[in-house]
């Protein structure tokens, strides 16, 4: 018989006595500091802020739902208020490169304003350009130009006319231009018959002079354009100085704003000379309504070209930005170009220019979710692009991918000084640590917060801020201090550990919210322990279908599950399905066999593909365990073979290897083992237990079966105990426990395993290495003695009148 006593119930359940926390309520608690839990992970933060370098962006690190986005919202809000003032950005149009538009940075709070009073000019520039062309002085001198161009274009005719005259040659003007021909007198032309008539000299002599007269009138042809384009480029002028006294002053009443900003006081400078220049075009512009509201299009000129394009803008206060990118394709990082149709066909200008994430968070901070970069198409390599130039240049997805096939904006890149936050798992920090040879370059800070803290008093207590912040920041009822108690133990269950507390907070906060909705409706003024628990039983109860339909085929033999009786080879082992928010556990049966063989030891679930590397690993510790301690006198004649019974899915982990090496023992021994008992733990090669995961879950599963068949005080499970620390079991099962009904022993050994499911003692061996009589040991040396025996038979029958035990 083994000596091993079960566990008392005070080690099943490590309580939070409310006397041990110094409140009445949790509004008497202060907010907690997110370094008294995370204190590694904020100073690895406050670092990566500080450091000014390149490459000093940070990559916090941290499960889903351990708060991590709360802590870096409070600290980068912090933060913000402090370090140089962020900048406004504008694009501007480039009277030098139209498709280039240039970027403007002015002192924050000042942007809002360019843009007002450029809206301001170009409100007052349209009745400015109308009145400039309609007034009577400049309708006058352009009146004046034209009739001047009228008249010397008359004169250099009349002139040539009289010339030709003189020589007997009239100018006359047809439908086709015009014509020179012979004067008879001064009032009738020759006939082609009276020309003929004329005397041969006389007739050479009119021909010459019409063809020197039609040298100097086809000279006059082509002085009439250029005449005229001097009488434009003349009106042009006019327009231009008419302009000039009108529009001078309006930006001259701008310049005294931006003495300060000589980039602005140069775009002033640029934009008068352009307005000047196209006088003209401009004039046209805005005789049509249509036209005056429409923007800069490829060979029109418009006011709108002398807009602002408020590109970001930051409070004048100084305050740093604080941007979350929650959908960070390629373009909400970079910006983007809009566009819109025009006759029929996409166009764009500086106006149409949208910022992205990195421009709205220049000089300040961006968070983004690790996996949603990496999820978007370019956007990863887009960003590190960006990080890498230290400016940022506004691409599309189409043109990098080759499909872009219209012209398109180039506007000037935006230099980039800002802090970039990643935020995501682990493995995916060490995943891009191995494989993205630019990561760690760029990201060289990392922050990797806690995923528990020790359960010590003075962790209690800051626990207990923790909950009462939780409670604050969702304007939740306070929690009295059994309440609180509660959630602690609640969160020592969450780890898994009954030494340690869960830092993640996504589960407390909605355990909280869950227990205010029943403190409600008790009409209570304060959270009490009473509404924890309902809230608790509630969120046990909404997922334990699967688990009841699991228990209810047990109870149905459905599911094969002794847990009475004696068996030889099959003992109950516990899985653990994790599904969702819900972790349940049920017991499984284990089965071996043994035959002679060569030692083997087969696992049919690797054979049939149903099992994972580590359980197979498993599988070969303990068939090496087998081999070390009964193989050194005698050699391994078996070949055995393990598996889960009625698993239909894949099956992975060792915790299952103490339960096998016992069902594989108990078959080569042919001792029966008590289906009352359940089993899980690890063994390593020397048979010694080791701790395994989910160990309350597989407790309360093999408890929960045995309470629906009737506790008879014989059933229990059987834990490492290396466990025995991490043991919070519900209170029905260490109620059971408290009333000797159910039972849970820590055992170290698979000997000390082997003795309780026998009801023998396992025994050690002598010098000879040999095993007292009567012990499991002894029972496993002779089984394993008789299969070698059977084997040498077999592999040498006796001759004809040989002994057969000889």
């Amino acid at each position: 018989m083994t000596s091993l006593l079960p566990l008392p119930p005070d080690a099943l359940y490590t309580c939070c006595d409310p006397a041990d926390l110094p409140f009445e309520t949790s509004a008497e608690l202060p907010d907690l500091d997110a370094a008294q839990i995370h204190g590694r992970a904020i100073e690895a933060i406050h670092l990566g802020l500080d450091i000014r370098h390149d490459g000093y962006n940070l990559f916090l690190l941290g499960e889903t739902g351990s708060g991590r986005h709360a802590i870096i919202r409070q600290l980068l809000e912090t933060e913000s208020h402090g370090g140089d003032a962020p900048a406004d950005w504008c694009y501007v149009f480039n009277f030098r490169d139209d498709d280039r538009p240039r970027l403007l940075r002015l002192p924050c709070g000042r942007g809002a304003r360019l843009r007002d009073d450029m809206q301001h000019f170009v409100e007052e520039l349209i009745p400015a350009i109308n009145t400039a062309f309609q007034s009577d002085d400049y309708r006058s001198r352009l009146e004046a130009m034209q009739e001047e161009e009228k008249l010397r274009e008359e004169t250099a005719l009349q002139t040539l006319g009289r010339d030709a005259g003189e020589l007997g040659v009239a100018l006359l003007r047809t439908p086709h231009g015009f014509a020179f021909v012979p004067m008879k007198n001064a009032e009738a032309t020759l006939t082609p018959e009276e020309f003929a008539e004329l005397p041969e000299a006389r007739q050479h002599e009119l021909e010459e002079h019409i063809k020197v007269l039609r040298e100097r009138l086809h000279k006059l042809m082509n002085d009439f354009p250029r005449w005229r384009r001097e009488l434009q480029n003349r009106i042009k002028q006019a327009g231009s100085e008419a302009l000039q006294l009108t529009v001078t002053h309006l930006i001259d009443d701008l310049k005294p704003n931006y003495a300060d900003l000589p980039e602005v006081i140069a775009h002033f400078d640029d934009l008068l000379h352009d307005i000047t220049e196209g006088a003209e075009s401009l004039r046209e512009s805005t005789r049509s309504d249509e036209e005056s509201e429409t923007t800069t299009y490829s060979g029109m000129i418009t006011v709108q070209r002398y807009l602002v394009n408020l590109l970001v803008e930051n409070p004048s206060g100084g305050q740093r930005p604080v941007v979350y990118e929650d959908h960070p394709t390629l373009q909400n990082l970079v910006g983007r170009i809009e566009h819109m149709v025009h006759m029929g066909t996409l166009m764009s200008n500086f106006t149409l220019i949208r910022a992205g994430a990195l421009q709205r968070a220049n000089g300040g901070f961006l968070v983004l979710d690790a996996l949603r970069v990496l999820g978007q198409p370019y956007a990863w390599e887009g960003l590190k692009r960006c990080l890498k130039a230290g400016t940022v240049r506004i691409e599309s997805l189409s043109d990098l991918i080759g499909l872009g096939s219209t012209v398109q904006l180039e506007p000037e890149p935006m230099p980039l000084d800002l802090k970039v936050v990643l935020v995501g798992e682990r493995l995916v920090y060490y995943l891009l640590s191995q494989y993205d040879p630019e990561f760690p370059a760029l990201f060289k800070i990392n922050a990797d917060m806690e995923s528990e803290i020790v359960r010590t008093a003075e962790n209690t207590t800051t626990y207990a801020c923790l909950v009462a912040t939780l409670a604050r920041r969702g304007q939740l009822r306070p929690l009295s201090g059994p309440a609180v108690a509660r959630v602690i133990e609640h969160a020592a269950r969450l780890a898994g550990d009954a030494e340690r507390l869960s830092t993640l907070t996504q589960p407390v906060d909605d355990l909280l919210r869950q227990a205010d909705h029943f403190a409600a409706r008790a009409d209570a003024d304060a959270i009490g322990r009473e509404h924890v628990e309902t809230a608790l039983a509630a969120q046990r109860r909404r997922n334990e279908r699967l688990r009841l339909r699991y228990r209810d085929e047990m109870l149905r033999n459905q599911l094969l599950i002794a847990s009475a009786g004696d068996h030889v080879g099959q003992v109950n082992g516990l899985a653990v399905i994790q599904l969702g928010e819900s972790t349940f556990a049920h017991p499984a049966r284990i089965t071996a066999t043994v035959r002679v063989g060569d030692g083997d030891v087969i696992d049919i679930e690797r054979e049939v593909k149903l099992g994972g590397p580590i359980h197979s690993k498993g599988v070969l510790i303990l068939s090496s365990f087998v081999g070390a301690r009964f193989g050194l006198n005698t050699p391994l004649s078996l070949k055995a073979s393990l598996v889960f019974e009625q698993s239909y899915g894949g099956v992975e982990g060792d915790s299952a290897s103490l339960a096998e090496l016992c069902a594989l023992l108990s078959a080569v021994a042919k001792l029966p083992l008590k289906q009352s008992l359940a089993l899980s733990g690890s063994v390593n090669q020397f048979g010694i237990v080791q701790p395994v995961g989910g160990i309350n879950e597989k407790i309360e599963g093999f408890f929960e079966l045995c309470a629906a068949r009737g506790l008879t005080g014989e059933q229990g499970v059987l834990i490492p105990s290396a466990n025995v620390c991490h043991l919070m079991l519900a209170s029905e099962v260490v109620e059971a426990v408290r009333t000797g009904r159910f039972h849970v022993w820590a055992v170290n050994s698979v000997d000390d395993a082997l003795a309780l499911l026998t009801g023998l003692p396992a025994g050690q061996a002598d010098g000879d290495g040999k095993w007292p009589d009567g012990t499991v040991n002894a029972h496993i040396a002779a089984g394993l003695r008789e299969l070698a025996r059977l084997r040498q038979a077999f592999a040498h029958p006796p001759k004809d009148g040989e002994n057969h035990n000889t």
